[in-house]
């Protein structure tokens, strides 16, 4: 794989959402975020950080004048649901079936998710963050509030000097 990761969030605005595992419920919340997670071979510890924060900081909520793009889920308190979701990953470009070699290996992602999930309750409650089954199969229902849906990925590292492409 790629050694220049980039973590990739795919960042819903819900009214709610609710994640079941074999018909059983695993986490619900109210307004807030769902947060589909997808982690990459290079992907470090700086990127869950780095991720956390802009999470929490995204305005995608009306402030109290009603002024749109103005609140986030850390200004407003709301909750946050995390999903683990290699499928973020996937390359459908040899044909229909996808192929998921660019998705980080199932242990040191979950490392890396739990991690980052932790940087998260840190930030901003383990009272108001809420997370799925790593590795399961699950169910999420969202109820999209817009619908506003973003893709976040976090910085690539810098080019090591010399290593880039020079201008002539």
């Amino acid at each position: 794989g790629d050694a220049r990761g980039t973590m990739r969030v795919v960042v819903q605005r819900v009214s709610r959402a609710r994640l079941t595992v074999g018909g059983q419920e695993v986490s619900a919340i109210g307004r807030g975020l769902v947060c589909l997670c997808g982690l990459t071979d290079g992907d470090t510890e700086e990127d869950a950080r780095w991720m956390a924060n802009r999470l929490l900081k995204l305005q995608l909520w009306p402030d109290a004048k009603g002024r749109q793009w103005q609140a986030s889920v850390a200004s407003d308190g709301l909750e946050v649901l995390l999903v683990s979701q290699f499928t973020l990953y996937a390359r459908l470009n040899k044909g229909r079936k996808p192929d998921f070699h660019r998705a980080m290996g199932p242990e040191p992602a979950r490392e890396l998710y739990s991690k980052f999930v932790d940087i998260v309750r840190a930030e901003h409650g383990a009272d108001k963050v809420f997370d799925g089954q790593f590795g399961a199969m699950m169910e999420v229902e969202i109820v999209n509030d817009g619908p506003v849906t973003l893709t976040l990925d976090s910085p690539p590292p810098p080019t090591p000097p010399g290593t880039g492409a020079t201008s002539k």
